[in-house]
């Protein structure tokens, strides 16, 4: 990532990335879709092709949501012990909206977390 030169105070990146506002100004809008990073932010002019939070979104849903999803799933079966077809209609609903609010809010923070510690690909230094 190349370094910022702009004045802008520094904002707080967890509550920048769950409002999925630009990391640098705080008020732009970082989605142009749900979950489709804009070209730059409307505000600043911010540049965010460096946005790149790959499958850290995707792991941390998988095992945050999975962890409530399941938890509930086993305590309703030791404590109530409903017939399958409530649990499918229950947890499959519950598991794909959990899933997607999450998925967007952990992008957000994540990309605001790499923008605040000036994360980029890793590189071999070739000291020659």
């Amino acid at each position: 990532m190349q370094e910022d030169k702009a004045i802008w105070p520094p904002v707080e990146p967890i509550a920048t990335g769950l409002k999925g506002h630009c990391p640098r100004c705080g008020e732009g809008r970082l989605f142009s879709g749900f979950l489709t990073v804009g070209k730059e932010c409307s505000v600043c002019r911010l540049d965010y092709s460096f946005a790149d939070a790959g499958d850290g979104p995707a792991v941390f849903v998988i095992l945050i949501i999975g962890f409530i999803v399941v938890g509930l799933a086993l305590w309703m079966e030791v404590n109530f012990n409903p017939p399958l077809w409530l649990h499918f209609m229950l947890w499959i609903p519950l598991t794909l909206v959990l899933s997607l609010v999450a998925l967007r809010l952990i992008k957000g923070v994540l990309i605001a977390l790499q923008y605040r510690n000036k994360a980029a690909e890793g590189r071999l230094d070739r000291g020659q």
